[in-house]
């Protein structure tokens, strides 16, 4: 009788725990149009450029409102595409790279992780991911690799500092068309359930925007939950090996 009721304790636990969905949009700062972000659902994580023109007030709001807030770090791009304050290349020491990581952090507040804008380049360098992940170690951040590359290094690094990893499985809005970002949104969907998380990033457009506040309503009718991205480290810390391991 025991071991029935045991068994039973253990199913409703698994069944009563929905798959989890970590939505972060970035590139957030410049326009105001980015403003929009503010209207969505707190459990939505919004990552921001530093140094930029509404990047500070945006992200005091939404931290205000709830929201979880990641710093946006510019980083170099193998097509040499400009980078805008802030930004971290591979001519940099390693003086000069933390400071300008320093001021980066200092220009958001209530940071509580990182992913990298573009990024090609130096995300694939086992130097400057190593001074980003000491960094990142001494401020308690997790980093989120957006994966703009096959060859980042940045797993790597992180288990070797001993930070937490994660990496975006789907970009929603390459395309923002109304049947792109429905083809996306389906594939959220899919993901989520066979693999229990699934983290997406998407940017500030006005069409991602009305889409994902039209439909994130059905992500509880499918029994999946939206969470804040530090909800998923649990999953990701377990994993972090396996991950480190990738090329993908």
């Amino acid at each position: 009788m025991r071991l029935l009721l045991l068994l039973a304790f253990i199913f409703i636990s698994v069944h009563s725990h929905a798959a989890q969905v970590s939505i972060i949009i970035d590139d957030i700062g410049y326009r105001q149009t980015d403003e929009a972000v503010l209207s969505l659902p707190s459990s939505v994580t919004l990552s921001v450029l530093p140094h930029t023109p509404l990047g500070k007030k945006i992200a005091k709001q939404a931290s205000a409102k709830g929201h979880e807030i990641m710093l946006h770090l510019p980083m170099q791009a193998l097509n040499g595409k400009k980078l805008g304050p802030g930004g971290l290349t591979n001519q940099m020491g390693e003086e000069e790279f933390k400071q300008t990581l320093s001021d980066a952090f200092n220009s958001i507040e209530n940071v509580r992780g990182v992913n990298n804008h573009m990024g090609s380049l130096l995300t694939q360098m086992e130097q400057p991911m190593g001074w980003l992940m000491q960094t990142l170690k001494q401020q308690d951040n997790y980093f989120v690799d957006s994966v703009t590359t096959r060859y980042s290094k940045a797993g790597e690094m992180a288990l070797k500092y001993g930070v937490p990893l994660m990496r975006r499985e789907i970009f929603l809005d390459n395309d923002v068309s109304e049947k792109a970002l429905e083809k996306q949104f389906k594939q959220i969907l899919k993901l989520a359930k066979s693999q229990n998380h699934v983290i997406v990033i998407g940017h500030p457009y006005p069409e991602t925007i009305a889409f994902l506040n039209k439909n994130l309503s059905r992500l509880s009718s499918e029994s999946l939950s939206l969470v804040k991205t530090s909800a998923l480290l649990p999953y990701r810390i377990a994993q972090q090996p396996q991950l480190t391991d990738s090329r993908h």
